[in-house]
């Protein structure tokens, strides 16, 4: 079976390699990593040198729905926040931002304003 995946897609998915290739993330400095969907947005911190997922939050998540209705750019403010919250209960202070080979637009500018007012460092 044969999957057909939009250009949109593939592009995207090419420049996020290319923005891999230089953003590494480790445990005293994660990384930031940024996906954006139609109706949500996910933000983890991982480290890549043990491959895992130190802390993450979206607009899924009940903590967010909680909080925060309206525009999906409110929203992914929200998700900043809460992000930067977790990851400063884990000690994480500074990151490394991957924008998921995302424009730094809209929703995901308004994530990383979000993560910086929530006191992390990138």
């Amino acid at each position: 079976m044969r999957t057909r995946t939009s250009k949109r897609v593939l592009s995207r998915n090419k420049r996020h390699s290319r923005v891999r290739k230089s953003v590494l993330g480790t445990a005293e400095r994660p990384r930031l990593s940024v996906f954006r969907g139609l109706r949500h947005i996910f933000a983890q911190l991982v480290d890549d040198s043990s491959g895992r997922t130190l802390v993450s939050a979206s607009s899924i998540s009940k903590e967010t729905r909680a909080t925060v209705r309206g525009k999906k750019k409110d929203v992914s403010k929200a998700v900043g926040l809460l992000l930067a919250q977790k990851a400063k209960a884990a000690g994480i202070e500074t990151v490394t931002f991957d924008r998921g080979g995302y424009l730094y637009h809209g929703r995901v500018k308004a994530l990383a304003e979000g993560a910086r007012e929530g006191g992390l460092k990138f």
